[in-house]
């Protein structure tokens, strides 16, 4: 793939610079496909387009709000093609409901933790009510 306009690609670094990820980040999504193999300069180094800036910038927000590689996968349409605006929608409340259980899970964790670390004195010495709790048998 060549590049038309070299002065509007950045090196994987500027990428990275940009958008505050990684290089390793921009690797491992091009590792699976998530990007497409960038354009190269006659020596070789990888120059990355406004377009897959945009691709990448997209990547990282849906990342960021916890979809997975396989969901982000399929809102770039990138098995099937574009998505419908219902399937997506269909995707986000799935994946809603996955975070709300989440939620719910660590409340639940954080409930029975601060129960157990009430009977916690904090006191200096190797006896210890939550370690205790943890060893029992129930």
């Amino acid at each position: 793939m060549a590049i038309t306009s070299p002065r509007a690609a950045l090196k994987r670094a500027e990428l990275a610079g940009r958008l505050g990820c990684n290089l390793e980040t921009i690797r491992y999504y091009e590792k699976i496909g998530l990007l497409p193999e960038p354009a190269r300069t006659a020596s070789g180094h990888r120059l990355y387009s406004n377009e897959d800036q945009v691709r990448l910038r997209f990547i990282l927000r849906a990342r960021s709000l916890g979809f997975s590689v396989e969901d982000v996968r399929s809102l770039l349409g990138i098995n099937d093609g574009r998505p419908s605006c219902a399937e997506v929608r269909a995707l986000a409340e799935a994946h809603r409901g996955d975070i709300r259980k989440r939620i719910a899970d660590l409340k639940q964790m954080d409930r029975r933790l601060g129960e157990i670390m009430a009977g916690c004195t904090g006191a200096e010495t190797p006896d210890c009510a939550l370690t205790d709790k943890l060893f029992e048998d129930s």
